[in-house]
């Protein structure tokens, strides 16, 4: 017996259960029965039994032994292979350059201790995938090693992929509180994360326009902000090979120290913002240049007005000397606001130009009135 598949224009076909035989010198067949109706699946068991196969339940023939998720790590992986991750980090096969890859990927997907990793790539294929099986934590502490005597030459790698003269690179100080004791740059510090008596290790990390890892440095908890600058950026131009750059920060970030720092090295510029007692010195400065300027402007005037009406030399010469002094001497002493400057200098205008800026700041002139007798 076997079962014939008759085609059908336009619907399903006919399945029909024949067998074969002879009458006389010929082979005929007869349809025994019409097997349509049934599913594919019932129609392939019987064409099985019909050539002799023995059937089982599909439940039997499998015994699970072990069930590991893989998705996530392939896609890590997968991403780790189109960034050329591997060949950044070592251009050599090795031992320790697999299990630097599997600690990023598992640190991607389930940051956790050394030990804890080794205990938990196993549960899924990360450790096959990557080739760290036999891995312990030992053995990652030593690849961590490994990849501290490489960082150099890495975070020049990164450079050149990410960096470029003229373009924007971002540095920023973070830090992170310890718990152990035994850590030589766990200090008492400020603690970003609201952990009150907790050592800490700060970090600074620096990156590209789009936030992409250049390079980090490692320092002691209680190192300021404004102190990382400077190294930073001369590593920027010995290692990275970028000699001018603007450093923009905020007054935190680039003080006055910072600042002297900046004046002796080469092709560094810095824009920052001012503090208080600074804005105010500069502004008591500028208005009493604004002042001296303002005086030389009437001064000039009341010369001219002298000359035409027959003053002696002696008077234009005391009228000059105390109509024009020095910005050093108006320095000296911290003037008023500008607005109130700006009302008196509006009053006197109206007046006429009788007295100097350095009369109203509070000194003496003691100008002498000209001589009508000559």
């Amino acid at each position: 017996m076997h079962i014939d598949i008759i085609p059908n224009r336009g619907s399903r076909p006919a399945y029909l259960l024949r067998e074969s035989f002879r009458e006389g010198q010929r082979v005929r067949k007869r349809t025994l029965a019409n097997l349509s109706s049934l599913s594919d699946e019932q129609i392939f068991a019987i064409r099985a039994i019909l050539r002799g196969e023995t059937l089982a339940p599909a439940t039997g023939l499998f015994e699970a032994i072990a069930s590991r998720t893989h998705g996530h790590v392939q896609a890590v992986r997968r991403a780790m292979q189109q960034l050329g991750f591997a060949q950044l980090i070592g251009t050599r096969p090795s031992a320790e350059r697999d299990r630097v890859c599997a600690m990023v990927a598992a640190r991607i997907l389930a940051p956790h201790t050394k030990l804890a990793t080794t205990r938990w790539w196993h549960t899924t294929t990360l450790a096959q995938e990557f080739g760290v099986e036999h891995a312990d934590e030992d053995d990652l502490y030593g690849a961590m090693d490994w990849l501290l005597e490489r960082q150099a030459a890495i975070e020049k790698k990164l450079a050149k992929r990410h960096l470029s003269c003229g373009g924007l690179v971002l540095y920023d100080l973070s830090s992170s509180y310890f718990e152990g004791t035994c850590c030589p740059l766990a200090k008492l510090g400020h603690n970003r994360d609201g952990k009150k008596g907790k050592l800490q290790v700060n970090y600074g990390l620096v990156t590209d326009a789009r936030g992409c890892p250049v390079a980090v440095s490692v320092f002691e908890g209680d190192t300021a902000d404004c102190k990382t600058v400077l190294p930073q950026v001369r590593r920027i131009q010995a290692d990275f090979g970028i000699e001018s750059m603007v450093v923009v920060g905020d007054r935190g970030m680039i003080s006055q120290k910072a600042i002297d720092e900046f004046k002796r090295v080469p092709g560094v510029a810095w824009i920052t913002a001012m503090k208080s007692a600074q804005f105010a010195l500069w502004w008591t400065k500028a208005a009493c240049r604004w002042a001296c300027s303002m005086s030389a402007i009437c001064s000039s005037s009341r010369t001219r007005t002298t000359r035409a009406s027959g003053w002696s030399p002696a008077a234009i010469r005391s009228s000059r000397n105390c109509a024009q002094p020095s910005a050093l001497t108006c320095c000296r002493r911290p003037q008023p606001s500008w607005i109130r400057y700006a009302r008196w200098w509006r009053e006197r205008s109206s007046q006429g130009p009788t007295r100097s800026a350095c009369a109203w700041a509070g000194w003496s002139t003691n100008t002498r009135s000209p001589s009508t007798s000559s």
